[in-house]
């Protein structure tokens, strides 16, 4: 064979070997969760309870939560991701079983999580399946949530000032950035019955936060404090971050996500815009490291050796992918970023190997460094927001969008 041909075949054959397909990198990482959250599969349906794996205790176990738990309804939704990723029939009366194991958080009214609990579980059920019997649940949660409405500040109070630590805050109405994540099944209600008062609340609250949640650079404030008598805010405070001023890495990639999720349901261009500016605070931040995984806190003070938090990136890469799909300028850019932060999760540095890690997909996550909880530990919420930009992703690979 001429050398030259030979040299170009050779050089063919390496390159090729050097390029991963896309659905390689989805279906590789697919077949490990399919592992990974099946020997946890394995362990709960051995002890014959109700186990929801949340996260590791010091001493390595698996915490388990209970219904009430705001953490609740993400394994359940793990494994209604992981049916869809796989077809695997065999998943779907565990979803269903596991979501029904927490189906008593529709009625709670103590708190605003009620979103993350019913519709990461029973929603994405509904989604999947059209089960009926999901209905009353999704409904039942958003009247839950409507009846922590405040109309005079026009908010969904998130938390109770009379509930352990938040009693010696001084708070009145505080109002957390999270809440952008659980109005959600507020608009599905709205399909569901055709009552537009849910919807109404959602908006609501969402133009509220987007006056006072956020600073003129695009990052958002964790909590907000409002006056019920008078609506005006009294505070602008963090409960989860390093400083009241600082950049609570977590709480930006819910504003980003929750801004997302409200575009797509009202069409307004402001939602989609503020989304897009604290993606870009985000991704220009000085102290953003080379693999994208924020620190817990952009501004904590011992940065490069801050703790990273890997649930920001999971859930920033979902909302990203979402957002590559929709109408917008420069639309694939979105889905770049995206690739890197699943790319760098996907990485030994960021995802377990099977059997370890108390079979949880992801490690190095933050739950609340000012509590001591969580720190360093993996999270449901990490993987479950994984699996849902892993779907994501497929979606788009495959053009089912």
């Amino acid at each position: 064979m001429n050398k030259i041909l030979l040299l170009n075949l050779l050089l063919c054959l390496l390159g090729c070997k050097s390029v991963s397909r896309p659905m390689d990198f989805v279906e590789e990482n697919i077949d490990f969760a399919r592992k990974q959250i099946g020997n946890e599969i394995n362990i709960i349906e051995a002890s014959g309870r109700f186990l929801n794996p949340v996260t590791l205790q010091e001493d390595g176990s698996v915490y388990y939560c209970g219904y009430a738990d705001w953490r609740s309804g993400f394994f359940p939704g793990s494994v209604w991701y992981l049916y869809e990723l796989t077809g695997d029939e065999n998943l779907l009366p565990l979803a269903d079983k596991y979501s029904r194991g927490m189906e008593e958080a529709k009625n709670l009214t103590w708190h605003h999580d009620v979103g993350f609990m019913i519709y990461c579980s029973f929603g994405n059920g509904y989604r999947l399946t059209g089960n009926p019997e999901y209905v009353e649940v999704i409904v039942q949660a958003a009247q839950s949530l409507s009846t922590r409405f405040r109309e005079v500040p026009g908010i969904i109070q998130s938390w109770d000032v009379d509930r352990g630590w938040m009693s010696e805050r001084g708070w009145e109405c505080p109002v957390i950035i999270d809440n952008m994540m659980n109005l959600e099944p507020l608009f599905e209600a709205t399909r569901l019955t055709g009552d537009s008062t849910y919807y109404q609340i959602a908006v609501v609250h969402a133009d509220r936060a987007l006056e006072e949640q956020f600073r003129p650079d695009g990052c958002c404030y964790h909590v907000i404090d409002y006056d019920l008598t008078t609506g005006a805010v009294r505070n602008r405070h963090t409960a989860q971050g390093y400083a009241h001023e600082s950049v609570w890495s977590r709480g930006q990639a819910w504003a980003v996500y929750g801004y997302t999720v409200c575009y797509r349901e009202t069409g307004e261009p402001k939602y989609i815009q503020q989304a897009i500016k604290t993606f870009k605070f985000m991704k220009n931040h000085p102290a953003m490291p080379a693999d994208c995984i924020p620190y817990w806190d952009m501004e904590a003070p011992a940065i490069p050796d801050e703790f990273r938090d890997v649930s920001t990136a999971a859930c920033m890469a979902s909302a990203l992918y979402e957002m590559s799909t929709m109408d917008i300028p420069f639309a694939n850019r979105y889905k770049e970023y995206a690739d890197r932060l699943m790319e760098s999760m996907a990485s030994d540095a960021y995802r377990a190997k099977v059997g370890e890690n108390g079979n949880f997909l992801l490690m190095h996550s933050v739950g609340s460094i000012p509590h001591g909880a969580e720190v360093d530990k993996p999270l449901n919420y990490a993987d479950y927001y994984f699996l849902e930009a892993l779907k994501r992703k497929q979606y788009i690979e495959k053009g089912l969008n």
